[in-house]
């Protein structure tokens, strides 16, 4: 699969653990960040030849895109980059979420969900959600040599979901299912604030096997 990767919010650790998860795949992976700079060393750090821009460049130079960013800079990052990513399948993995002294739990956004937030402010690209349930830890830890988890993909294109999903078989022990439309978003989104909470109950790093599949 010869594809540039970018990963917008890259400098963070979900977005630190996918760019150096796919570079040492073998793909090529730019890290996006507010600041070149601070994308720059962070790259040079995790190695693999994985390379640093603004987020507006490493959009502009790939050909796939993963969102990472806190859902907070959500909509403004994107409605920025409308021209840079047009054309483009647009990975949205961002996951909004609140947090008080019971824990984190689920936000819904106008839009219905993150990933619909994303596909109503670019309206050129094909946004698919995916890899909201993978632990960031696991993703960093490079000890661990098997994610051991599925990941669910949705979106409304099929040779989009497709596509996705070949990019989580490059991941170790990871396998991509589809679990439907981009409208289904929300409670795989929502569903990260019960494994956070698994996490903290049983001092782990859970994710989401599907059965029979």
């Amino acid at each position: 699969m010869d594809l540039t990767l970018a990963v917008l919010g890259g400098t963070g650790p979900q977005g630190r653990g996918l760019a150096a998860r796919f570079a040492q795949a073998g793909m090529a992976v730019v890290l996006g960040s507010r600041e070149a700079s601070r994308a720059a060393e962070v790259a040079e750090g995790l190695g693999h030849g994985i390379t640093g821009a603004s987020n507006a460049d490493a959009a502009s130079r790939a050909d796939v895109v993963i969102v990472a960013v806190p859902y907070a800079g959500h909509s403004e990052l994107l409605g920025s980059l409308v021209a840079e990513l047009a054309g483009k399948v647009v990975i949205d993995c961002v996951n909004p979420l609140g947090f008080d002294k019971q824990g984190a739990f689920a936000i819904r956004p106008e839009a219905g969900s993150a990933a619909e937030e994303a596909a109503s402010i670019l309206v050129d690209s094909t946004v698919v959600g995916a890899f909201h349930n993978v632990s960031a830890v696991l993703l960093e830890d490079p000890e661990v040599t098997s994610l051991d988890t599925d990941v669910l993909v949705l979106g409304d294109v099929r040779e989009a979901t497709d596509l996705v999903q070949e990019l989580c078989a490059k991941l170790p022990g990871v396998r991509g299912i589809f679990g439907g439309r981009l409208r289904n978003a929300f409670q795989v989104e929502a569903l990260t604030a019960n494994l956070i909470s698994v996490n903290r109950r049983y001092k782990a790093h859970a994710g989401i096997r599907i059965t029979d599949v």
